[in-house]
């Protein structure tokens, strides 16, 4: 059903806050966080410094993951009672990687209004400045911190043809990185470093020389990876059957064969089972 969002009814509004100078933040947001009383955020100690800074005085509440199924209960009482209301990160666009997806579906569910106004964030300067393909890209996130999960992960997404964005912590890059490399293999990549803050930086170039003499880095990544720009779906449905016969000639048996050619290919062993048995005019 559409919703006009300017219709009178309360709103929650989602804010983005600088995710690094704090001098990137909208006028219009600043307006809208003088104007609303009720401040929900992610970490309300990091959330004072830049309301401290722009001389914003409200009511600050805690919404995040671990206790956001029961707050979101207080954020539709404040709609209720007749009263705006703001949701903010610590840095960026709420819901993206951060918590608040479960707040929007539940208030909206119940017919108010949630505003998101455009803002920081860090995926996307980091793709403008990547010099890789921008379009189309699939926005990832955090892969899982377990390698055993994170690895499953990446074959799932070997094939995609799209540029693909992921969020990484400091302690993790390097992992992930060589990960990257022995799952998809040598690409183009950007990493960028400290968006926006004093230390800025960003890498441009491939997974293979960058891992040759990788530095020892703090801070907060993004990284911007090509997509697979050499598998042709349409080639391998013709040639499966082909692929998993080679593994057969090799004394494999079909079932181990239908394996290997899955994980090789990052596609579900039904898939291949599938396309092997419909080739060989089998049911």
């Amino acid at each position: 059903m559409w919703q006009n969002s300017y219709d009178g009814k309360n709103s929650l509004y989602l804010i983005s806050t600088p995710i690094g100078n704090l001098e990137d933040i909208t006028i219009r947001s600043l307006n809208v966080l003088k104007k609303i009383k009720i401040i929900f955020s992610e970490d309300t100690r990091v959330t004072s410094l830049l309301l401290n800074k722009y001389g914003i005085n409200c009511k600050l509440y805690s919404l995040h993951e671990h206790n956001e199924d029961k707050v979101k209960e207080k954020v539709l009482e404040f709609l209720r009672n007749g009263q705006d209301v703001a949701l903010v990160t610590d840095r960026g666009t709420p819901i993206i990687s951060d918590p608040g997806y479960k707040t929007v579906a539940y208030v909206s569910s119940y017919g108010y209004n949630v505003i998101s106004l455009p803002g920081a964030t860090a995926f996307v300067p980091a793709l403008t400045a990547s010099g890789i393909e921008p379009q189309p890209f699939l926005f990832y996130g955090f892969l899982n911190s377990k390698d055993s999960k994170k690895r499953k992960e990446l074959e799932k997404i070997r094939n995609i043809e799209y540029t693909i964005i992921f969020y990484e912590a400091p302690h993790r890059i390097l992992g992930t990185l060589n990960l990257m490399k022995e799952v998809l293999g040598n690409r183009k990549i950007s990493i960028s470093r400290e968006i926006s803050k004093k230390y800025e930086s960003i890498y441009r170039g491939d997974l293979e020389t960058l891992l040759s003499d990788f530095p020892v880095l703090k801070g907060e990544f993004v990284i911007t990876l090509e997509g697979n720009k050499n598998f042709d779906d349409s080639n391998f449905n013709l040639n499966v059957t082909k692929l998993v016969d080679d593994y057969v000639n090799q004394g494999h048996t079909i079932s181990e064969s239908i394996k290997y050619i899955s994980k090789e290919y990052g596609l579900s062993k039904n898939e291949v089972y599938l396309e092997y048995h419909k080739n060989k005019g089998m049911k």
